[in-house]
């Protein structure tokens, strides 16, 4: 008889059935909360609620055109709102982005105009003025630690005055001279303000870009690095840069990206006028950080979204466009967008408090 006995493994009895448990770490919210703390969900309800609202209160509204109408204006603002919303979400927004847009026409006008050259030669310089503009924007305001609003309103003042006065003293009137007999036109014209059709709907190019920076800025803001630096950045500096972020270099970039929307709306109204008046673009800049804040972004910086200020933009067109075509009187506009403002405040407010429950 052997000494040895073999071992019998254990046999472990399964736990009863029963309701799985989970600490508040593993629960998963719910799909409600998560779509709400998505910042752009508030202004696209408020979007849809614009147009469904419009679409009974301005009959004209139904049609293609109309519509084309209503997108053209809101890619005029939209295509400035992504840069000043991706700065805003930085931490920083710029009170010059209404007046850069014309420094920028102007200087391409002028010139290609005064030198007589092809008009290509001056929207190039008008870009290298307008990223310097963003590029000091940014440097004074890391170099000297002061609030983005004291540095871009000195810039803003200076702009305004600089654009009246050299055009003054270059053309001897407020406005630029006509360039459209000149060499070069015509392809920056295709560029940058030109259209196409879609059916029996004529759609301004400006739409298509609109969407495509969009797109881009989306990509930009969710996939890259310099993304999170972004969002970095807004949330608390001093954090991103113990954590070597390059807080100088993402600031004054991101200036410089605003500085290139100006260029382009620039270029855009030049094209499709031909001619600038030096004292536009004042009151603009508001408008351009109203469409990002509608769209989500805080002024505290550290939170927003590329696609919110599309919607922001389109509602801003929608109610535009809408009042003209209901027949109201346009004086309402400033008001409607401040309501607008409030309310769309309001609503990320409530939306955050709400995705941040428990």
């Amino acid at each position: 008889m052997s000494m040895t006995q073999q071992a019998t493994p254990a046999v472990e009895t399964p736990p009863a059935p029963g309701p799985k448990q989970s600490d508040g770490r593993t629960r998963h919210r719910p799909l409600a909360l998560r779509l709400l703390a998505r910042p752009e969900i508030g202004v696209f309800l408020g979007a849809v609620a614009v147009l469904v609202f419009f679409l009974f209160a301005a009959p004209p509204v139904r049609d293609g055109s109309s519509m084309a109408n209503i997108l053209y204006q809101s890619s005029t603002i939209g295509i400035m709102a992504l840069p000043v919303a991706l700065l805003m979400i930085g931490g920083e927004f710029d009170l010059s982005a209404g007046v850069a847009v014309i420094t920028s026409a102007l200087t391409a006008s002028m010139l290609s105009y005064q030198l007589t050259m092809n008009v290509w030669v001056g929207v190039v310089v008008a870009l290298l003025v307008s990223l310097a503009i963003g590029a000091f924007n940014g440097w004074l305001l890391v170099k000297t630690g002061l609030p983005s609003f004291l540095v871009t309103l000195g810039t803003f003042l200076i702009l305004q005055g600089v654009n009246l006065a050299v055009t003054k003293l270059v053309t001897g009137n407020v406005a630029t001279d006509d360039i459209s007999d000149m060499d070069g036109f015509a392809q920056a014209q295709q560029l940058f303000a030109s259209s196409f059709t879609v059916g029996d709907v004529n759609v301004k190019i400006t739409v298509v870009w609109w969407l495509v920076f969009a797109a881009l800025a989306t990509w930009v803001l969710l996939r890259t690095k310099y993304g999170n630096w972004i969002f970095a950045v807004g949330g608390n500096k001093h954090s991103a840069r113990a954590v070597g972020v390059p807080v100088t270099f993402t600031k004054i970039s991101l200036f410089m990206l605003v500085g290139f929307g100006a260029w382009f709306v620039g270029m855009h109204q030049l094209f499709s006028f031909n001619t600038v008046q030096s004292g536009e673009g004042v009151g603009q800049e508001l408008i351009y950080i109203a469409a990002a804040v509608i769209g989500g972004c805080l002024l505290t910086g550290g939170h927003g979204s590329a696609i919110g200020p599309v919607f922001g933009a389109f509602m801003f067109g929608m109610v535009q466009q809408g009042i003209v075509y209901a027949g109201w009187n346009p004086d309402w506009f400033k008001a409607f967008l401040g309501v607008m403002l409030l309310g769309a405040v309001l609503i990320n407010l409530w939306v955050q408090r709400t995705a941040t429950r428990r």
